[in-house]
């Protein structure tokens, strides 16, 4: 088990690199999940434009489920597990996860109204 885990370890460390980054550096800051943070090169023709994102003080934002766009029924271990999959909307634009959908019938019933998901 060591083993394994030393030649995971060298391998991780092979494909890492160390990001530094000095005062006034300019970066591109993703408040999505995702890993590394790029370092970005200022050039004052580059206009992006900005997002009307409420980050809280955990560096969390509010997303709401828009609606229901397709229904599955996975199996696992002998269980049929019902799944929905949500489109969330955000002041960055939509993004879809599958969901369990008896969590998502509790907490946003409105979603699976007759007129905007036939579940």
């Amino acid at each position: 088990m060591r083993a394994a885990q030393s030649r995971q370890k060298s391998y991780y460390d092979k494909r890492r690199k160390d990001l530094e980054f000095a005062i006034g550096d300019h970066v591109f800051l993703r408040v999505t999940p995702w890993t590394g943070l790029r370092k970005y090169v200022h050039d004052l023709s580059h206009v992006i434009e900005l997002d009307n994102v409420q980050v809280k003080e955990n560096f969390t934002y509010e997303t709401q489920p828009l609606r229901i766009d397709d229904r599955m029924v996975k199996q696992l271990r002998g269980k049929e597990i019902p799944l929905v999959k949500v489109v969330w909307g955000s002041a960055s634009g939509e993004d879809a996860t599958w969901e369990l959908e008896g969590q998502m019938r509790d907490a946003y019933p409105t979603l699976f109204d007759t007129g905007k998901f036939q579940g």
